[in-house]
């Protein structure tokens, strides 16, 4: 499955407009996967995972982290202010920066020795009340914010398009948004959509 994916997603990557930049990562969602799942998929040798809570993360991948030395780590649920001394000694990127507050908890927090070293802004694309992330409108804004005023290493952005739009149009306006503020990476696409995205 692993490798009918990886070849799937390199195929679509040649055909695509983007075929002269990197092929996109493949980030297996391990929150509240079985353990003995986590570890076929590391046998199988995927390195990228993304996880939704701190504390399931940090029982989960805290021994394995001493014997797979080469993964990647990404939060990718909401972060609570509380949590994020813990996260930023345990994740490599975070792609939850969805609200002021946390990204000055983030900025006061990161120093030399933190083991997150990239963080990505989650954009609300849909403007959906029940969503995190920051609306489309102030995304440039906050952006702008987070580099220049918070010190934040902003490599990217990352949406949740809604369940009953077209999704390709959601991905489009997050790399506008993107492009406009020179960003060279996002995080979409999943099970149902990556091939969109």
């Amino acid at each position: 499955n692993l490798e009918y994916l990886l070849l799937n997603i390199k195929t679509l990557h040649k055909k695509s407009f983007f075929s002269v930049k990197k092929v996109p990562k493949l980030v297996a969602v391990s929150k509240k996967q079985e353990d003995y799942k986590i570890d076929m998929a590391l046998e199988c040798g995927q390195k990228f995972f993304g996880e939704n809570r701190v504390q399931e993360a940090i029982n989960r991948w805290q021994k394995r982290l001493e014997t797979y030395k080469d993964l990647e780590l990404r939060l990718i649920g909401p972060l609570q202010t509380n949590k994020v001394k813990q996260t930023l000694n345990l994740f490599d990127v975070i792609e939850t920066i969805d609200r002021e507050r946390i990204a000055i908890e983030i900025s006061k927090n990161l120093h030399e020795k933190t083991k997150t070293k990239s963080f990505y802004i989650q954009v609300n694309t849909g403007d959906e009340p029940q969503k995190s992330g920051i609306n489309p409108l102030e995304a440039d804004l906050f952006i702008k914010h987070c580099i220049k005023d918070l010190n934040l290493p902003i490599v990217g952005l990352m949406c949740i398009p809604p369940i009953s739009e077209e999704p390709s149009m959601h991905f489009f306006l997050l790399q506008k948004i993107a492009n406009r503020n020179n960003l060279s990476e996002l995080s979409m696409g999943m099970s149902s959509d990556y091939e969109d995205a």
